[in-house]
């Protein structure tokens, strides 16, 4: 077993060679690792919907000597998550406030450029194909990825002429919302760790009828790339507490601009159509600043 790698991502490398049984406990632990650390491998099988067999198999098959060490590497994980916030906490006392805000900006711009110089263009041309000619296109973003999902469901939506947002908190429900879903549709997952195992089933399940996937993901080792026609690429480390989504929204702004101009016109037209609505249905009318001079004493708007 090579120590040097976690658990996350010895699963994410092995993911496509593992059965559907081993791939249920792998989106299980992606998504609930600090829970795992504290349970049986019984208690593991019950949450991942598998036997208790499996889960053990599922360590062989990982390279572990067996559920000991799986859960000892779990443990690891949950450690290596307390010393961030025992780092974080380290940096409030030995450094002012200024600082803090300043390293925080310094490592977005880190995950910018790394962002910058490993963009794929010929996948992003593949996405802004797959979406313009898609008759339907679902998005799917969970836990993190939530707001991802809504600021890219806005802009869309001046693009396409039908765009489902899938929301939920169960399996279930999302599938309900996407059981119309084709050949004729594209679907984009956004995931970045901890993968969403409910993201990952949505996608699992527009792979099967043969619907054109865009991941928007941070490695070629998440297991969305799998599924995916294309995957677009973003840095999000966790460097403290919190997950970084700069990255992920500016290269989202980069897909929009490009579909954008790929139907500039039509873009033009419904943003006006939408300022029509606005106004015509007084949309901003409670909502406007009214500036105000003491000199004068008049209303600037007025």
């Amino acid at each position: 077993m090579n120590t040097k790698e976690d658990l996350l991502t010895i699963m994410n490398k092995n993911y496509s060679s593992m059965s559907r049984g081993q791939k249920q406990i792998a989106a299980y632990l992606m998504e609930h690792y600090e829970k795992a650390a504290f349970l049986t491998a019984a208690e593991i099988s019950r949450k991942a919907g598998v036997s208790e067999s499996t889960v053990i198999r599922f360590a062989a098959a990982l390279g572990y000597g067996g559920f000991p060490e799986l859960h000892k590497a779990l443990g690891q994980l949950v450690k290596k998550r307390l010393s961030q916030v025992q780092k974080l906490e380290f940096s409030k006392k030995n450094a002012t406030r200024n600082e803090l805000i300043k390293a925080v900006l310094q490592s977005d711009l880190v995950k910018l450029e790394d962002t910058f110089h490993n963009l794929d263009l010929a996948a992003m041309d593949i996405a802004v194909a797959n979406i313009l000619n898609a008759k339907t296109v679902y998005i799917i973003g969970i836990r993190n990825c939530t707001a991802l999902a809504e600021y890219l469901y806005f802009h869309l939506n001046l693009v396409c002429p039908q765009v489902v947002l899938l929301k939920s908190t169960s399996s279930s429900e999302i599938f309900e919302q996407m059981m119309r879903i084709g050949e004729t549709d594209a679907m984009i997952g956004i995931s970045f760790p901890r993968y969403s195992l409910r993201t990952l089933k949505a996608m699992e399940f527009a792979n099967s009828r043969n619907a054109r996937l865009i991941a928007i993901t941070d490695s070629v080792y998440s297991p969305l790339h799998l599924y995916s026609a294309c995957s677009l690429l973003a840095r999000s480390d966790l460097s403290s507490v919190m997950d970084s989504l700069t990255a992920p929204l500016s290269l989202m702004n980069a897909l929009v601009m490009a579909l954008y101009m790929e139907r500039e016109e039509e873009v033009l037209a419904n943003m006006e159509l939408v300022e029509t609505l606005w106004e015509d249905y007084q949309i901003y009318s409670k909502d406007e600043i009214n500036f105000f001079d003491p000199q004068k004493g008049t209303n600037l708007n007025e």
